[in-house]
């Protein structure tokens, strides 16, 4: 008996080593990926990317366990990898996720090779050197789920182009340069029911004008301008039930907080500090502490140490 469970053992054991065992990837998937490598000077940050090791087991590479395709390409972390996002990421055709982050000396525009990988899900190109507009032509990956540009030299407006996408839920655009207003059919397209609320993060920017009334339609669950020019009419300011966090400090907000959105019960984080707001605090204000209302023009009552005349 004990035999037998030593043999039923080693084949459970032969069974999981076989289906965890990563096989050779596409021809083509394993050209672009050495096209990518020696695009950026062959540095030592891809040194397991050898023609002699299987492609599905390089260091920042993903791929699917049924078509062995590369469908994720992760580039993290390093300091000492200098360049320019290579054109040769249009040659993985099956890239969902594509990330570029933390890489302080990848630099130039984001490349219109980009616009070719039509089943990209989530794009993530942060804490680079990356400059020049955020192109248009992101508005044609249509499975985009996710887009974070956060913390890079980017500048200009935001695309309108990025409206038509109908599954993106996520943007973080923060700690740019960018200028313009915001783009009123941004997550137009968006069914929330199905894919949840939106992310909109876009603190630390230039950008100018209000919060279009059209966002009073979308379910959002975070919404960071914070550190902008934005000047608007803060009384007339509509959002849903749902969202979570609304940061809108370092603007130049003005009017009054409108008591629709001091009584959202979702709402657990709420920041208008450093604006030209004035008047009275709604009662649903009170939950919040005082520094969610400092260094304004003239509000008074709750939470706040000054009281009303």
């Amino acid at each position: 008996m004990r035999a037998m469970v030593v043999v039923l053992v080693l084949a459970a054991a032969g069974a999981a080593a076989a289906t965890t065992k990563k096989k050779e990837c596409n021809a083509g998937d394993k050209a672009a990926l050495l096209a990518i490598k020696k695009a950026l000077g062959d540095p030592y940050h891809f040194a397991s990317w050898t023609p002699d090791n299987l492609c599905c087991e390089w260091y920042d590479v993903t791929c699917d366990d049924t078509t062995d395709r590369v469908v994720g390409l992760s580039v993290f972390q390093d300091a000492n990898l200098t360049g320019t996002i290579p054109d040769a990421v249009a040659g993985l055709t099956h890239l969902r996720t594509l990330t570029w982050h933390h890489l302080p000396q990848i630099s130039g525009p984001i490349p219109p090779a980009i616009a070719k990988l039509n089943r990209l899900s989530l794009l993530i190109i942060s804490w680079t050197a990356v400059s020049g507009p955020v192109p248009s032509f992101l508005g044609g990956l249509k499975s985009l789920t996710l887009l974070d540009l956060s913390f890079n030299s980017l500048t200009g407006a935001i695309p309108p182009s990025l409206a038509a996408l109908p599954f993106l839920s996520g943007i973080d655009i923060s700690r740019n340069r960018l200028t313009g207003p915001l783009p009123p059919a941004l997550f137009s397209k968006l069914n929330t029911t199905q894919q949840g609320g939106a992310y909109l993060r876009l603190s630390r920017n230039n950008l100018t004008g209000g919060i279009p009334a059209e966002y009073g339609g979308v379910a959002f669950e975070v919404m960071d301008l914070s550190r902008n020019a934005l000047s608007f009419d803060m009384t007339g300011l509509r959002l849903q039930e749902g969202v979570s966090s609304l940061d809108l400090s370092h603007n130049m907000l003005y009017g009054g907080v409108p008591a629709q959105v001091a009584g959202l019960s979702s709402l657990q984080d709420f920041n208008v500090s450093y604006n030209h707001l004035c008047g009275e605090l709604p009662a649903g204000a009170a939950r919040f502490d005082q520094y969610s209302f400092f260094h304004n023009k003239c509000l008074c009552g709750p939470p706040l140490p000054t009281p009303c005349n």
